[in-house]
């Protein structure tokens, strides 16, 4: 049976004895780390491995689950090393890295970057982890047998670096079917006080893709908001999650992330996007002369079963690059 989604909002209670100067900023921002969980056990929807029968269940109705230790601390680490390395550019160059002196720190060179698109694509490991068992074994069940990937993103959010205001996946990447899954992997521990998701549970049930807007709120990188929709910032619950959880949610669930307000340290994350085999993906206008109804963007990773459009072969037309965070105004002029 489906637990209550009411109780984390119940249990969000406790970090609303926020200061003056907190609630200026954002009146869903608290400091004590996991403050959202109930004081035993984990919040509704937070599942160790192997899976129990309730969780897709869960994730139909809320739109999200979180799966604990979905990845081991050997393997996180590997990712860690592997986000220093891409920083440094040991990967190679791509559209937005930038360079660093000889007596820069780690963290420095990190903190320079708030998300990189697409780093699967110069990293073996990153592309490896894409088909991890977690992933296999989760995106099976709730997606079904064959199960392909169209994007990676790395987020690495050093303190001070924003959010990402309200929106939903598949305004970014159109399924035909509803079946786009965000496969988030904390590399960190996620809080309210870094910079944590916040989903509201059940926004996707109705299907409907809410209008984006362009925003100014100094909070968020360069993208968009989503608006019209008829939940408010108290339909939301923070999804607070230990280093090595991954949360799947649905690609209509609406969700976004403050700003890491944590004096030092990351907030980063891995987030692979999936989404069914047998639906074709629209992600580009059609080709000259190409129905809309036939549009089907082919650089993807199968990660489980049997692509049923394997006759077409795949392309390779993504590239890394570093998305604009904001700092100094964005790409199409907006300024935060």
């Amino acid at each position: 049976m489906v637990e209550d989604i009411s109780m984390i909002a119940t249990t969000t209670a406790m970090i609303q004895s926020l200061t003056d100067e907190q609630k200026a900023d954002s009146p869903e921002l608290g400091r004590l780390p996991f403050a959202s969980w109930p004081p035993t056990g984990r919040p509704p929807g937070w599942y160790p491995l192997p899976l129990s029968p309730d969780a897709a269940a869960f994730y139909r109705q809320q739109g999200f689950i979180v799966v604990e230790n979905g990845f081991r601390p050997d393997e996180i680490e590997d990712l860690r090393t592997e986000t220093l390395r891409l920083c440094k550019g040991e990967l190679g160059h791509f559209k937005g890295l930038l360079p660093y002196e000889t007596h820069d720190s780690d963290d420095l060179i990190q903190s320079r970057y708030l998300c990189i698109h697409f780093p699967h694509k110069v990293s073996d490991t990153m592309k490896r982890f894409t088909a991890h068992p977690s992933y296999v074994e989760i995106l099976t069940q709730i997606i079904g047998p064959n199960v392909k990937c169209m994007q990676s993103m790395l987020f690495l959010k050093g303190a001070g670096k924003p959010g990402q205001a309200w929106h939903q996946d598949e305004y970014y990447i159109p399924t035909r079917d509803r079946s786009l899954t965000g496969g988030w992997l904390a590399m960190d521990d996620a809080t309210v006080e870094n910079g944590c998701l916040w989903v509201i549970p059940g926004s996707h049930r109705n299907g409907i893709l809410w209008p984006q807007e362009r925003q100014r709120d100094r909070r968020f990188d360069c993208a968009g908001e989503a608006t019209r929709f008829p939940y408010t910032v108290a339909d939301s619950v923070p999804v607070e999650v230990k280093a090595g959880s991954i949360v799947f949610f649905n690609g209509y669930l609406l969700h976004r992330s403050l700003p890491n307000h944590a004096p030092t340290g990351f907030r980063r994350c891995l987030v692979n996007h999936y989404m069914s085999a047998e639906s074709l993906l629209p992600w580009h206008a059609p080709q000259p002369g190409q129905s809309v109804a036939t549009a089907d963007y082919r650089d993807i990773i199968m990660i489980a079963g049997a692509d049923p459009y394997e006759w077409k072969g795949t392309a390779n037309e993504a590239k890394i690059h570093v998305r604009p965070s904001g700092e100094g105004g964005c790409h199409d002029g907006q300024k935060l």
